[in-house]
């Protein structure tokens, strides 16, 4: 009995991880974070040009995966199917893209555009190899972020490196993607994304 607990359990957690620590949340919150170190001590300032990111870089790229959901075109809002996945990532990076072209038109702060040219280099990279593989986008978006943060932040935001190996968990336990394809995710993630970030920045 108490083995069915535990199952039941660690099914929960991994649920909620996979949601917490989602790729649309880590491009809700990373574009902000980012955004108002840049711009510190002027917070406001700083606010306005996440909100911007995130604009172009979760709100419509989800929308448009939700939209899909509720139409029936896609199965769930993490897109488990990989045969669905490639339009979805297409019109994610043409958002990127189009939110990218108005943030340096416009004279945002150099890091808040480093990351969003490197958020676009790391989708582009996930949706290249899950035209032939799953690849976890969970485990390579959570990966590329924590690297971002730990070059921002500093040392103080090393212990984000937990996030990494819960996310992976999360997407194992869920029978979302295999070990192999989350540790792919999480060497892409940070592999295409932290040299784009660092050199820009």
């Amino acid at each position: 009995m108490s083995t069915v607990v535990d199952r039941a359990a660690s099914y929960r957690l991994a649920r909620i991880t996979t949601e917490v620590f989602a790729p649309a949340v880590f491009a809700a919150v990373l574009p902000m974070v980012i955004a108002v170190h840049a711009t510190a001590p002027a917070v406001v300032a700083g606010l306005g040009w996440g909100a911007l990111a995130v604009l172009f870089c979760s709100v419509v790229p989800y929308g448009i995966i939700w939209l899909g959901v509720r139409r029936g075109q896609l199965t769930d809002h993490h897109i488990g199917v990989r045969a669905q996945r490639r339009r979805p990532l297409l019109h994610g990076m043409a958002s990127v893209l189009a939110g990218l072209v108005l943030l340096v038109l416009l004279g945002a702060p150099r890091p808040l555009v480093a990351l969003v040219v490197a958020m676009f280099a790391v989708v582009a990279g996930v949706a290249a190899v899950n035209q032939v593989w799953k690849l976890s986008a969970h485990a390579a978006i959570c990966a590329a972020s924590v690297t971002a943060l730990i070059y921002v932040l500093g040392p103080a935001a090393v212990p984000l490196l937990a996030l990494i190996g819960l996310v992976g968990w999360s997407r194992v336990r869920l029978a979302a993607h295999s070990v192999s394809q989350v540790i792919a995710g999480t060497v892409l993630g940070p592999l295409v994304g932290a040299p784009a970030f660092i050199l820009l920045a």
